[in-house]
């Protein structure tokens, strides 16, 4: 038996991270542990305002090929790959990267402000957690909302930035409370002077059935996908530490928007 790498819980920096798992067996392609085996989180209060904050992918997942591959429930009755390596822009700049330092961003400055922020992974070394159990990370942990952060790898040309929410909904807070979070991430970048995609979705928004970490949320939940990487322009800013302070700010000031 083995024990994965991300299956632990850190406190950095005043927030508790969350690397969600347990001990289990190793992943096998089209074999998955039972979600019972995931460990017991602390639950906090709604009061406390918690947010959950999803840094896509993971910098281990390319050499572990076995694990990021196992099949885990999609969320609507099928299976998916526990997990993908993401995209990176033409120079190498990887997604993961990028998710990870926007979120590290976002955890501080929503921290500064008094939000409890339970992060789904504590390190861009490791490898997961499964799309699985990031989707269920919000409601082991009581999360007012939880994002998803993330950049696409469309081809040059296609800019801008897309917000990605479940639809059709499968319980009540992937319904009106889902789509009011995307909509104010969106209108945050927007007043930000960030442009919505122009390649994907309506006005910034992109309803989806496909992505497993939604499917399965009962807290509100919305996937950013901050920019194409692959799109000079869009890589100029997601490749730019002040470009991602940039979104960072937006993002945060619009999850406190949403908290009310």
């Amino acid at each position: 038996m083995r024990k994965r790498p991300w299956k632990a819980l850190a406190a950095i920096s005043g927030a508790l991270l969350i690397a969600a798992g347990g001990t289990g067996a190793a992943a096998v392609p089209g074999q998955h542990r039972p979600m019972a085996d995931l460990p017991a989180l602390p639950i906090f209060p709604i009061a406390e305002r918690v947010v959950v904050l999803d840094p896509g992918h993971n910098g281990g997942g390319a050499s572990h090929t076995d694990e990021i591959n196992a099949q885990v429930p999609d969320g609507r009755g099928g299976m998916k790959a526990c997990n993908t390596t993401g995209t990176n822009g033409n120079d190498g700049y990887t997604e993961h990267e990028f998710n990870f330092d926007v979120a590290l961003r976002m955890r501080d400055l929503l921290s500064q402000r008094g939000i409890r922020v339970v992060m789904s992974r504590d390190n861009d070394t490791g490898v997961g957690p499964c799309v699985d159990e990031r989707g269920t990370l919000g409601q082991r942990v009581n999360a007012a909302a939880v994002v998803s952060i993330h950049a696409d790898g469309a081809p040059a040309g296609a800019h801008g930035f897309h917000v990605a929410y479940s639809s059709p909904a499968v319980n009540d807070s992937q319904g009106e409370p889902s789509s009011r979070l995307a909509t104010t991430l969106r209108d945050g970048l927007v007043g930000a002077g960030f442009t919505p995609s122009t390649y994907v979705g309506s006005n910034g928004m992109n309803p989806r059935a496909d992505l497993a970490g939604l499917n399965l949320a009962e807290r509100p939940a919305a996937l950013v996908e901050c920019g194409n990487m692959r799109d000079p322009g869009d890589a100029a800013i997601l490749e730019s530490p002040d470009g991602r302070a940039r979104l960072a700010t937006a993002l945060t000031n619009a999850v406190m928007v949403y908290l009310g």
